[in-house]
């Protein structure tokens, strides 16, 4: 069976990824309005009242902007772990009963294995998740202050990996934000600048991963471009060649209406 995805949004003001393998349509992260979630799913020819569920990583608001909406107007179960679920429920409006679902391990959703692993990150209790099907695996990890070896493990032969690269440290530095957001950013539970992302993603491709999407970058504090040549640079030094070694792209903040193909020609 196939394995297609689309990253809909990827950035401070909203991030969403779709996923259709195993027989199931499923968001990781629902954080655009309910009228953006519509409209960028519709734009990868999406059908609303097919998606199965909406898997949450953690509750801040631009993960979850538009969980709610889109599980009152399609009827759509929220998955989410026990301290997630109670720091978000009151932002995502009512949600039916049946509609609540907690994790506390991996878990499958028809054919499609789920497996949520604890990121460091100022949030109740924050994930990434490894989707995988059929011998392929697809990896979002963002939102993360840094990371461990055994977390990049987790990861180990994922086809593709979307790894955030969030801002370039000078200029998170000498950029306007207010001092107590600065630190918020750089420390060990905030986000990963570009330096920490070049190096995890050398570790990741030592790990079999193939395939990595830089993602989550301020709109403030970082370009694409120069996240691009940070993490280029370093995999060159280290003996790393985009484009034969490894595929490496950065995600813009309203992804291109694209869907991606694993295992196969992009369609």
């Amino acid at each position: 069976m196939e394995f297609y995805f689309s990253p809909l949004f990827s950035g401070s003001s909203g991030n969403s990824l779709f996923v259709k393998a195993g027989g199931v349509n499923v968001l990781i992260d629902a954080g655009g309005t309910g009228a953006q979630m519509e409209s960028a799913l519709r734009a990868v020819d999406v059908d609303l009242n097919e998606l199965d569920a909406i898997l949450i990583t953690h509750e801040h608001s631009d993960h979850i902007k538009g969980a709610g909406i889109l599980s009152r107007r399609y009827d759509l179960p929220i998955f989410a772990n026990h301290a997630t679920w109670r720091a978000m429920e009151t932002k995502l409006g009512n949600v039916e009963d049946r509609n609540r679902k907690e994790f506390n391990q991996s878990f499958f959703l028809k054919d499609l294995l789920v497996e949520p692993y604890s990121v460091p990150h100022d949030a109740a209790d924050p994930v990434c998740f490894s989707l995988s099907h059929n011998g392929i695996k697809l990896s979002s990890v963002t939102d993360l202050g840094h990371y461990t070896k055994r977390l990049l493990t987790k990861l180990e032969n994922s086809n593709v990996v979307l790894l955030e690269s969030n801002h370039d440290v000078e200029m998170l530095k000498h950029g306007s934000y207010p001092m107590y957001l600065k630190r918020r950013i750089l420390g060990t539970r905030g986000h990963l600048s570009n330096d920490m992302a070049a190096k995890a993603a050398y570790d990741l491709v030592t790990l079999g991963v193939r395939g990595i999407m830089l993602s989550h970058l301020s709109e403030h504090n970082n370009t694409h471009s120069l996240a691009y040549r940070t993490v280029e640079s370093y995999l060159k030094k280290k003996g790393v060649k985009t484009g034969k070694h490894v595929a490496l792209s950065v995600l813009k903040k309203e992804c291109d209406a694209f869907m991606y193909r694993i295992g196969g020609d992009n369609g």
